[in-house]
């Protein structure tokens, strides 16, 4: 199956889920940059099983392209209700009208997260999925925390526990996001959680940072 075949395919499949149809998923996921990033990503575990291997790739191109397919999907209904006012401010009607488009593509996505996660799991260890999770949005949890701790070196267990659950949740949002943009939008939201979080306990979160930067200018 070519790439053009593959994408015609993929995008009927998408618009016939939005109806309730079900779709048959092709075989394999040719599109190379999806196999590109997948094979980077498959690199880092340290699979000698040749097979195991291929299979990896496979479920992470394929979370790649169904993921995007969605997003493609929610923006083509969107931008005509966006291009409707020449101010780029869309109406009350329309803005109820874009939220309730991206709700329709919500367990879609979680679909889709729910199904790679059991591909997954059938054949990685736990800490080899936490891998694959941060290769897929640029390891962006584990340097997030370990900026916290460097900042605040005195977190309580509690508080330390809490910022990981926060940012290991914005990973599960951002793994399923359409572009570099949207998955560190995540993050940002929950870091912004975060930090409000940690004023609330007392913590002066400028200086925590001037003091930062001073230490790795």
């Amino acid at each position: 199956m070519n790439l053009l075949t593959f994408e015609k395919r993929l995008m009927v499949c998408v618009a016939l889920s939005w109806v309730g149809v079900a779709c048959a998923a092709p075989s394999s996921v040719p599109n190379p940059v999806y196999r590109q990033r997948s094979e980077k990503i498959v690199a880092t575990l340290n699979v000698t099983d040749t097979a195991k291997s291929a299979r990896m790739v496979d479920a992470i191109a394929a979370h790649y392209a169904g993921t995007n397919a969605v997003h493609d999907a929610t923006a083509v209904q969107i931008k005509p209700l966006k291009q409707a006012h020449a101010s780029g401010a869309a109406s009350p009607a329309d803005e109820a009208a874009i939220k309730a488009v991206r709700a329709e593509g919500e367990p879609k996505l979680a679909a889709l997260h729910k199904e790679f996660l059991g591909k997954l799991s059938a054949d990685l260890m736990p800490a080899q999925i936490e891998q694959v999770k941060d290769g897929l949005t640029y390891g962006v949890l584990p340097l997030t925390f370990r900026v916290y701790q460097q900042m605040l070196p005195d977190l309580t267990a509690a508080q330390k526990a809490q910022l990981l659950a926060w940012l290991t949740e914005a990973r599960e949002h951002a793994m399923d996001a359409g572009s570099s943009d949207e998955k560190h939008a995540w993050f940002g939201k929950y870091k912004g959680k975060i930090n409000n979080y940690l004023a609330a306990a007392g913590y002066d979160m400028k200086k925590a940072e001037k003091n930062l930067s001073k230490k790795h200018p």
